[in-house]
């Protein structure tokens, strides 16, 4: 019985492997090519006389109602020098992040061949943290300002938890989940745990487009906030159960377990400090991984899946508290 068992987890790691080497194969024989366009600096450097022709270029940043001498009085700004002069001091060029874009969206279009390559623009967004990476059907917007790292002075008075994230590393795992909402679609999110799969699914989508990331990094989390969940995942789905929190509609859950936060909320005195946030995201990430490896439901079929139906066969079981 135990080689049988063994012959089946063996079974298992082949075919899953198979696949994933299928997908590196074809990202290392056919990548994308990426051309980033540094608009930030194109702009920075625009006089009235070059104006007209970076409007041309990029009309979709100047609104027809705002004239041209709004937009010098801009460039003139010392607040926006300031800006553009700290974007170019932390990103002097970006052949690092181009590689990683290409990289994504290599496998992106593998796993959806119908991926059409955007144009990938850098600009800055006067630091509006809440819009990082902007995707459309055509191109992508990244407000670099928004990377220039944790401790950088811009984001003095911005909440820590979320000053965390404002870091280069960052780039591709924030344009990775614009890209999951794009192809995942749920037809109700109303109990937490349709809110868990939904995000389980943006994480399982970036497990298959960023291979070349670290898993804590795929969820931005540290290593050791992931070595700490993985250490309470038991505990943890223990008392989503016992509470009867998985099929509530209480509007404050999401706030507690789902939604960006210093830690997760779980009212009990010591491990609030010590968990990280959005630990309800990492739960749905482990059941929507336990339903991949015990179904033969295909990738893009799993992303608009009713979450009930990928819990109820998932057969999720949490990894047992190490300590």
């Amino acid at each position: 019985m135990k080689h049988v068992f063994l012959y089946i987890l063996v079974v298992i790691c082949f075919f899953s492997c198979k696949e994933e080497n299928a997908a590196d194969l074809a990202v290392n024989q056919h990548k994308v090519d990426v051309v980033i366009e540094r608009f930030d600096q194109q702009f920075a450097k625009t006089n009235e006389k070059s104006l007209p022709d970076i409007k041309r270029a990029y009309p979709f940043f100047f609104p027809k109602d705002v004239n041209d001498t709004e937009w010098i009085e801009k460039i003139n700004d010392t607040l926006q020098q300031e800006l553009a002069q700290e974007v170019s001091r932390v990103f002097p060029n970006f052949e690092i992040y181009e590689s990683d874009v290409e990289l994504l969206f290599s496998y992106i279009h593998y796993y959806f061949p119908t991926f059409k390559t955007p144009r990938v623009i850098t600009t800055t967004s006067n630091v509006e943290y809440r819009n990082k990476v902007i995707v459309t059907d055509t191109i992508v917007l990244l407000a670099l300002d928004t990377y220039l790292g944790r401790d950088h002075y811009f984001y003095e008075g911005i909440p820590r938890y979320i000053a965390e994230h404002l870091d280069k590393q960052e780039i591709v795992v924030d344009l990775a989940g614009e890209y999951a909402k794009k192809y995942i679609f749920q037809p109700k999110r109303k109990s937490l745990l349709d809110e868990m799969i939904y995000y389980g699914k943006v994480l399982y989508f970036k497990d298959k487009v960023l291979p070349f990331k670290k898993e804590n990094e795929r969820i931005s989390y540290t290593a050791e906030q992931l070595d700490w969940t993985i250490n309470n995942e038991s505990s943890i789905w223990r008392y989503f159960v016992e509470r009867e929190l998985l099929f509530s509609t209480d509007a404050k859950l999401p706030n507690r377990f789902i939604n960006a936060a210093p830690f997760s909320k779980f009212q009990l005195e010591g491990i609030d400090s010590e968990s990280p946030g959005r630990i309800g995201q990492y739960i749905g990430w482990q059941i929507v991984k336990a339903y991949m490896e015990n179904n033969d439901t295909p990738f893009k079929d799993m992303l608009i899946m009713d979450a009930e139906d990928i819990f109820n066969n998932s057969k999720f079981k949490p990894k047992k508290n190490n300590g």
